[in-house]
């Protein structure tokens, strides 16, 4: 006998409901309650010879299924379990850090950093390079609100700025010591995935079969797809995908600092076409992350340096858009609070200027939101970008991912240890429900913040000031966003 309950998860962010059903199953046998997908293939190889048949295939390497196939490897349930990851990119290995810092980089929560730490990577990136921020300020640029969250007395780290291939490079290192028990294919291109069915029928195919551009064909128990926003495991596996773009793009760049500083602490503003945040790199370079229209974001790169300099310690120091009004009501709301709760102000500290930046450091890329229906098939799970795509103002793209690695490889270590098939739907439920519970909030948060600073509307920019300046005021809430975003 088995009990079946069903979830519904209401996704709502700014866009028609979207329900996600989560079954969880208690007992032996699914039966036929497992999710189906949109195409099947018979298979006359489904006697293929045992070792073309892996327990896992991952499927996308970068940071999240480097990671994946680390915490796999190194689980001591899993120690018997044949791996093999599969990166269409090339082995990436770096001795020492390069000399210049690149565009592409992370805000690593601690609860990332301890994953990474469990894998043995966090030393190898403590000896490339990171840089930590004890403090983060964020501010209006309509209004005179902020607010900051740091934590008690600065003594601990809030995050870590790490450049993408460094942790990719940290993470490859660690594989190379689980050469026995993770196999790694790289400059591997797969072509085609085919499905088995959720029950056994004759001449059908017991697991996923891949096939890849050379012609060769594998098997697999369970596939982890960890292929980018792009997922072509998620599109051939049929899963729906709830998303749409924000008619934004992100401009990046790497700064350098007029003057050295101490560097600890991660700047945002919010301007009326989007965010601009700068991430400290060193005592003397900060990361950009301008979110902002696509017209702008084309005008920025063709600037010349002194322009988009300038551009930027504008966008940074400048009151343009304030309004009287909107100012009066504020200072007014922050006197009473002030009254009422005298340890619940901020000092307002100023960015560090901008002198210039790194050679042919400006690239865009376009902003969306995305969200995958189901984490998991029958034998397919989705871990990272594949199943979620967030804004990158909360910095939180990495660290949802992280957490994806971290919670599915609880999940499957759990099935090993009770003799339990690997891509069962029973177990991978567990992975499903526990992750959408954690994202989904998070996204909403985004996704609403997103569209509330979008604006320069009087009676939108009176709100979100009094909200800003409310929440600042009030320190058990802060401290419960930070724990709730170190996850």
């Amino acid at each position: 006998m088995f009990t079946l309950r069903r979830i519904s998860l209401a996704v709502a962010v700014g866009r028609p409901c979207v329900n996600v059903t989560v079954r969880s199953v208690n007992g032996a046998r699914l039966g036929n309650i497992t999710r189906g997908f949109s195409s099947t293939e018979s298979d006359e190889e489904s006697g293929k010879a045992q070792n073309d048949v892996y327990d896992i295939i991952i499927s996308g390497g970068g940071m999240v299924g480097t990671a994946m196939a680390c915490s796999l490897g190194f689980d001591p349930n899993l120690q018997s379990k044949k791996i093999l990851l599969l990166e269409a990119g090339p082995k990436k290995e770096m001795d020492k850090a390069p000399e210049v810092y690149s565009t592409r980089v992370s805000s690593i929560s601690p609860g990332s950093a301890t994953l990474l730490s469990g894998l043995g990577a966090w030393d190898h990136i403590i000896n490339l390079r990171c840089k930590s921020y004890q403090k983060m300020q964020v501010w209006d640029a309509c209004s005179d609100a902020l607010i900051t969250f740091d934590k008690e007395n600065l003594q601990d780290e809030m995050a870590y700025v790490v450049e993408n291939d460094v942790i990719v490079a940290a993470l490859t290192k660690q594989l190379q010591t689980l050469s026995e028990q993770v196999e790694v294919h790289y400059r591997t291109r797969v072509v085609k995935y085919t499905w088995p069915r959720p029950y056994q029928v004759s001449d059908s195919i017991p697991w996923v079969k891949v096939t890849l551009a050379s012609g060769q064909t594998l098997h697999t128990k369970l596939l982890i797809g960890a292929d980018g926003p792009n997922s072509m495991v998620r599109k051939e596996a049929g899963i729906p995908t709830v998303k749409w773009n924000y008619d934004q793009s992100a401009v990046v760049a790497v700064l350098h600092l007029s003057e050295p500083t101490e560097n600890n602490v991660a700047w945002q503003r919010f301007l009326p076409r989007g965010p601009i945040a700068m991430l400290p790199l060193s005592d003397t370079e900060s990361s950009l992350v301008w979110s902002t229209s696509h017209q702008h974001a084309e005008e920025l790169l063709q600037m010349d340096e002194e322009s988009f300099v300038d551009a930027i310690n504008s966008a940074f120091w400048s009151n343009e858009n304030q309004s009287d009004l909107i100012e009066a009501a504020g200072s007014l709301f922050r006197t009473a609070l002030s009254v009422l709760m005298p340890n619940g102000t901020s000092t307002r500290q100023l960015p560090p200027s901008v002198a210039g930046i790194g050679p042919k450091s400006r690239v865009m890329f376009p902003l969306g939101m995305g969200h995958a229906s189901e984490y998991i098939r029958h034998r397919v799970a989705l871990i990272g970008d594949a199943a979620h795509r967030v804004h990158p103002l909360a910095g939180q793209g990495a660290n949802l991912g992280f957490g994806d690695v971290a919670c599915l490889t609880q999940v499957l270590s759990q099935a090993a240890f009770n003799g339990k098939d690997l891509g069962a739907m029973q177990h991978l439920l567990e992975y499903e429900t526990e992750r959408q519970r954690h994202n989904l909030p998070m996204m909403a948060a985004i996704d609403l913040m997103k569209r509330l600073y979008s604006t320069n509307a009087a009676p939108m920019v009176l709100l979100r000031t009094l909200g800003l300046q409310a929440t600042n005021a009030l320190p058990p809430l802060k401290e419960q966003i930070i724990a709730y975003a170190s996850k």
